[in-house]
């Protein structure tokens, strides 16, 4: 395994100049900590600004915000491929590294593949805060697929980029112990901290070269999967068990749902627990019990009981308060 965080300094006798690329608020807190321990960041690229909201306004990146605050400048290309689809976007972008000399790319959840050209652009090559213990979980959706398996462990590793999709070489890697009751809100707030902390400490130890760079081991090798709103929908042939982590892995996005009699469109569910059944099993999918403990729904294997829950347009309601307002609860 990499080695594990070098002693953080306080103090940098000559600053790296680190460019950073990211988006959402998981890189935002890394670029934050990099800022705070003193290094110079000249240059950030992030994805172009999205539409959002009710009214559908564009509205730019966690990464983007923060960096506009502090008077970095951003770059916002669709993509970095000099012989793609935005050629001019791509050769801006070129210009904005060159113009900017880094010592190093710090990349975080950026959401774009970096060419050759790009990795080997600053001195120290582009460092990656990947939230997994690598080779475990490469891909675009680590922390909620992580959950969804089951996994009990996870962490961050700081990854040396190459151009395959996240096999780098690792240069810290720290683990981190995934709860029962971890969602995946829960879980990116720890490895954000965590990623923000190993990143730092990764860039004090590289102009010291006392970073040791090892390959990916060979076995264990597994892909997560971009989130799809079609996983959404629950099916209750699998079990209690397994409907109760898709559940916490897909909160809060895209979160998961059910339909359920009188009631057309898809009901939200944001909480749920795991029951050993007892007694005679019903259908896959009928609703056997309503409490202010939770609404009860038999699965393949076990009883999976819902306790938060949210109808389109309203509010996250408790499993008692949503009971209260559904007529369908008293026909079970």
């Amino acid at each position: 395994m990499a080695a594990t965080a070098p002693p953080s300094s306080t103090t940098i006798s000559t600053p790296l100049r680190v460019g950073f690329a990211g988006t959402p608020e998981f890189s935002a807190q890394a670029l934050q900590a990099i800022l705070t321990a003193g290094f110079t960041v000249p240059l950030v690229l992030t994805q172009p600004d999205r539409p959002s909201g009710r009214g559908l306004k564009l509205t730019p990146s966690a990464v983007k915000q923060f960096a506009l605050e502090h008077e970095i400048a951003v770059v916002q290309p669709r993509s970095l491929r000099l012989d793609g689809k935005y050629p001019d976007e791509a050769r801006s972008a070129a210009a904005a590294l060159a113009l900017a000399q880094l010592d190093v790319l710090v990349v975080a959840a950026y959401g774009l593949i970096l060419p050759n050209w790009v990795l080997t652009t600053p001195r120290y090559g582009c460092l990656n805060i990947h939230a997994s213990l690598l080779p475990r979980w490469r891909g675009a959706a680590p922390i909620q697929r992580a959950i969804e398996a089951g996994d009990t462990q996870t962490g961050v590793t700081i990854m040396q980029m190459d151009e395959g999709l996240d096999t780098g070489a690792m240069l810290l890697v720290e683990p981190l112990a995934i709860t029962d009751t971890e969602t995946a809100t829960t879980l990116h707030d720890k490895l954000a901290e965590q990623g923000a902390r190993l990143i730092v400490a990764a860039l004090q130890a590289l102009p010291l070269g006392t970073l040791i760079a090892q390959p990916q081991p060979v076995e264990g090798a597994t892909y997560a999967s971009k989130l799809d709103k079609a996983e959404a929908a629950l099916d209750f042939t699998q079990s209690a068990a397994q409907l109760a982590r898709r559940i916490r892995a897909f909160n809060p996005a895209p979160g998961a749902t059910l339909k359920l009699l009188e009631i057309d469109e898809p009901v939200k569910v944001w909480n749920a627990v795991a029951l050993t059944a007892t007694g005679k099993q019903a259908a896959p999918g009928t609703v056997i019990g309503a409490s202010p403990e939770g609404l009860d729904i038999a699965t393949a294997q076990g009883v999976l009981r819902l306790t938060e829950l949210q109808r389109a347009g309203g509010k996250r309601q408790s499993a008692a308060a949503f009971i209260q307002g559904w007529a369908g609860a008293s026909k079970i």
